[in-house]
């Protein structure tokens, strides 16, 4: 099963452009994140930049209007994401648990859809693009 554990640190929503946690934050963190490379859980990791330098593609009367950030209404925004592959929900929170997260962050632990997930008519009208993703990717020059 695969899981995605979402940072969510409290008071991003309103960092600077640029905003970097401290150098011995990451260094902890680097420690947990070799934790999961070492057990073989670890499929990917991303830390994201503050939501000032990000955007928002709404779709109101269905066309997509941008707004640019930082989001004022904003209460909870995505620090960073790990994608592991564990055996149950319970050792996926068991993994979310040994985080070094500081007392302002959240982790929250969303198992990923699988194909096998959905109703068959669902199945079906998604099955072209699930054998693209199986297929081997080439690379285009």
């Amino acid at each position: 099963m695969r899981f995605m554990m979402l940072m969510i640190p409290n008071g991003y929503e309103s960092a600077e452009p640029g905003a970097m946690p401290p150098a011995d934050r990451v260094a902890a963190m680097m420690k947990y994140n070799e934790a999961l490379q070492k057990a073989g859980v670890l499929l990917a990791l991303d830390g994201l930049h503050p939501p000032s330098m990000g955007a928002r593609v709404s779709f109101a009367s269905g066309r997509p209007h941008v707004t640019d950030g930082p989001f004022p209404e904003a209460k909870d925004v995505l620090g960073g994401y790990w994608m592991i592959q564990v055996k149950s929900r319970e050792e996926a929170i068991a993994w979310a648990s040994r985080c070094p997260a500081s007392d302002n962050e959240v982790i929250e632990v969303r198992q990923v859809q699988e194909f096998g997930d959905f109703p068959e008519d669902v199945q079906e009208a998604a099955a072209g693009f699930e054998q693209m993703q199986r297929a081997p990717h080439t690379p285009s020059h």
